[in-house]
């Protein structure tokens, strides 16, 4: 996108105090749906072969989603042909998230769920490829450029066929998983390598602000299924009994303490560097390692804890459960305390890679997380869920504290620029409106 690029009416280009737009808010509406129903669906028979293919339809749906992310810095999402692209990308996705369940393997059905899956994702991808293709039609080099991006989808959603239809023809059935899992995680690489290769390309940030609330949105989607997965809970609902309001409510404020970790000072921060970053290396840096990489395990962590939490509610409201829980095993223990771990640990990488801190109380919270989890297996899962609220809510306040000062800079700064904005706003809207 040179400035010898000839710009049709079709599409138009960003500036660099674009905000998010409400076609983008449109499409993270799928992505509630998306986290629940990927959620639910591993949830319903959770084991370690079935928690990585949770990982990876959850990593292939990061991948799309942070395309459709890329595409909205660069140009406005609710201007020219660009609210129709989304509106193929929103069904695509619903389609998509759909037809999970057969992604591994056909369950039936009039469309085969393998192709049905991996066809939407090559639709949504080639959808995203497509408008940068248009924009920059003019220019030659970049048109070359894209057509090696486009091959990145094209050799994934060929990798994502044969993984749903080859392996159902091998004998032995540990063998096929192992071939099934084995391309789907190559068809990831592929992605992600791609990517990585045509970094100086692909993570182009027009609008630090625009790309900053992108991903803040994002991990508000994914905090606000933890709380549609807790108010769920199994399918025939949750009784008011002790256990489950005791649970309910614990549950609610490790969401609000994961919330406050991310929310509080590190997304004031980590936009501050953005536009702090004049070098385009340092942006790149930034825009591509905090955002795009690390901010993928933020959300599995907390889309795992919502997992841990939804089976535990699940033995919360059976009558043969005792008061407190049946013992909560190290399995899940490990994706409870696992799942905030991670999370918290993804939050201290974003602040040494923004600020160049060591965050000492999270790193210490994680690692109590990990040295608790054999302890807290043999414990009942309502008594497990208070020590993990105890250790999350006591490092989160350890950290807060110890900010000597630089919290409350970070937050006055934040304010300041949103009071300019505000007053440049109405200014405008006095003399134009």
């Amino acid at each position: 996108m040179g400035n010898g690029v000839r710009w049709s009416w079709t599409v138009r280009r960003g500036a660099p105090g674009s905000r998010t737009t409400r076609l983008e808010l449109f499409y993270d509406l799928v992505f509630v749906f998306a986290f629940l129903s990927v959620t639910t669906l591993t949830a319903s028979e959770l084991t370690p072969a079935n928690l990585y293919r949770f990982l990876l339809v959850l990593a292939l749906l990061w991948w799309s989603w942070t395309g459709f992310a890329r595409m909205g810095n660069v140009f406005r999402a609710d201007q020219g042909m660009l609210p129709l692209v989304g509106v193929v990308t929103v069904g695509a996705t619903f389609l998509l998230v759909l037809s999970t369940p057969s992604a591994f393997a056909n369950r039936g059905g009039w469309l085969p769920g393998p192709l049905l899956f991996a066809g939407c994702y090559f639709v949504i991808r080639t959808a995203q490829l497509a408008v940068f293709a248009w924009a920059d039609r003019a220019d030659p080099a970049r048109r070359r450029g894209l057509r090696t991006r486009l091959a990145a989808p094209t050799v994934a959603t060929v990798l994502l066929i044969v993984a749903g239809t080859l392996p159902a023809r091998l004998p032995q059935e540990r063998l096929a998983v192992a071939l099934q899992l084995a391309l789907w995680t190559l068809a990831l690489i592929v992605e992600y390598a791609a990517g990585m290769i045509l970094g100086r390309q692909w993570w182009v940030v027009l609008s630090a602000g625009h790309w900053a609330e992108r991903h803040a949105l994002i991990v508000l989607v994914a905090l606000g299924e933890s709380l549609i997965a807790l108010g769920l809970g199994p399918r025939r609902g949750l009784p008011l009994t002790g256990p489950v309001v005791i649970a309910a409510l614990l549950g609610v404020v490790i969401v609000a303490t994961l919330w406050w970790a991310y929310f509080d000072t590190l997304a004031f921060a980590s936009e501050q560097a953005l536009h702090h970053a004049r070098d385009p290396a340092a942006r790149l840096r930034l825009a591509r390692t905090v955002y795009t990489f690390l901010h993928l395990p933020i959300i599995a962590g907390i889309i795992l804890f919502a997992l841990g939490l939804k089976d535990l509610l699940t033995e919360a409201t059976s009558p043969t459960t005792p008061a407190w829980g049946p013992p909560l095993g190290t399995f899940w223990a490990g994706i409870l305390f696992g799942g905030v771990g991670l999370h918290l640990l993804s939050l201290a990488a974003c602040w040494w890679l923004v600020e160049r801190r060591v965050r000492t109380p999270l790193l210490v919270t994680v690692l109590v997380l990990v040295a608790a989890v054999p302890a807290v297996a043999r414990l009942h899962e309502l008594i497990a869920l208070v020590v993990l609220t105890a250790i999350t809510g006591a490092g989160i306040a350890w950290e807060t504290r110890g900010e000597d000062g630089w919290r409350r800079r970070v937050r006055a700064l934040a304010l300041e620029e949103q009071v300019a904005a505000e007053a440049e706003q109405s200014h405008w809207r006095q003399r134009h409106l």
